[in-house]
């Protein structure tokens, strides 16, 4: 039996709603299911002029049907306005996104989609949320998890996420690198089907430090967990790569996966080369989760300006994950 597709709605005042609606209405080759609040949909889909169907999701597994969509449906705390943030409305994002995870775990859906959330009104409500990323690993009870954008030419995965930079070096040991590179192998082997990937590190300084002369970290810490991991754990990995030229096409090529230290070193590339075409996975994570490679686009909203590209992306991407990691069990 085929399990939906789990797909949040987000920001009830952002685009994730729009594009869940736009996709909606594509052939899609899973089934899919929205959670979010019912009447704010249908509101969005009229002011879109969307003729999508939606009706309250019955544990059905049908294949998709263009312009057709269940929905989980939650109240919301306050009306909502396209592009105008409400901070009454950040107890039902993160209810949303509880409910999501939770239905994950119990594998009542294959995969979890996220759409973008606005970060600062989570924050302001008295929230703990740096990021989806960190959010399902403390619902899931992991540990570790990576953060890793894809796209057709490029995969990127971040050694740290959502950390001020003056705070990245401090956040880097041989153990984490060994730990999160050792994640990236195995999810790239069971969700993306490479037998041995081949893994491209970067250097945290300018010119991957220099021998010493503009940094230590990577004699310190990041050559010795590279050393580890090829001579303990088998893993295709080189030392750590100026990242100045590590990213381009000659190493792109050479490589299924390039780790970058912090969380602007890396994202950018991906994002200068496929923006709108980037899918974010969470590595090490017991469900599949996936997102879309942009924010809330509070101005878009509504507007009928924004597009859902990255969201079909995810989709798609979404399934190939969902049948590699069925043949890997």
């Amino acid at each position: 039996m085929v399990k939906p597709i789990l797909i949040t709605t987000g920001e009830p005042a952002g685009i994730g709603v729009d594009i869940t609606l736009m996709a909606a209405m594509r052939k899609l080759p899973h089934p899919v299911v929205a959670i979010g609040n019912k009447t704010l949909l249908a509101a969005r889909a009229s002011q879109l002029d969307i003729p999508v169907q939606l009706s309250d999701y019955s544990n059905q597994h049908d294949a998709h049907i263009p312009g057709n969509l269940s929905v989980i449906d939650l109240a919301l705390n306050a009306q909502v306005e396209a592009g105008q943030l409400n901070v009454k409305n950040a107890n039902y994002v993160m209810h949303m996104l509880q409910y999501a995870g939770k239905a994950v775990l119990k594998q009542q859906f294959s995969a979890l989609i996220t759409c973008p959330v606005q970060k600062s009104i989570l924050s302001e409500s008295g929230q703990h949320f740096s990021g989806h990323t960190e959010f399902f690993a403390d619902l899931c009870g992991v540990k570790s998890i990576v953060m890793m954008l894809a796209n057709p030419q490029l995969k990127v995965a971040l050694m740290t996420t959502h950390l001020p930079i003056n705070q990245v070096a401090s956040n880097l040991s041989k153990a984490m690198i060994i730990e999160k590179v050792c994640i990236i192998n195995h999810d790239l082997k069971t969700q993306f089907g490479i037998t041995s990937p081949r893994i491209l590190l970067c250097g945290l300084n300018p010119h991957a430090g220099e021998n010493g002369h503009l940094g230590c970290e990577e004699i310190e810490i990041i050559n010795p967990a590279a050393e580890a991991l090829r001579t303990q754990f088998g893993i295709d990995i080189s030392d750590a790569l100026p990242a100045d030229t590590v990213f381009t096409a000659s190493y792109r090529e050479k490589a299924d996966v390039i780790v970058s230290m912090f969380h602007d070193q890396g994202l950018p590339v991906i994002k200068a080369l496929g923006f709108g075409h980037c899918t974010n996975i969470t590595l090490g994570l017991p469900i599949i989760r996936t997102s879309v490679d942009h924010g809330t686009a509070l101005s878009l909203a509504g507007s009928g300006k924004a597009s859902d590209e990255s969201l079909f992306e995810t989709i798609l991407l979404t399934k190939q994950l969902i049948d590699n990691h069925a043949k890997a069990i």
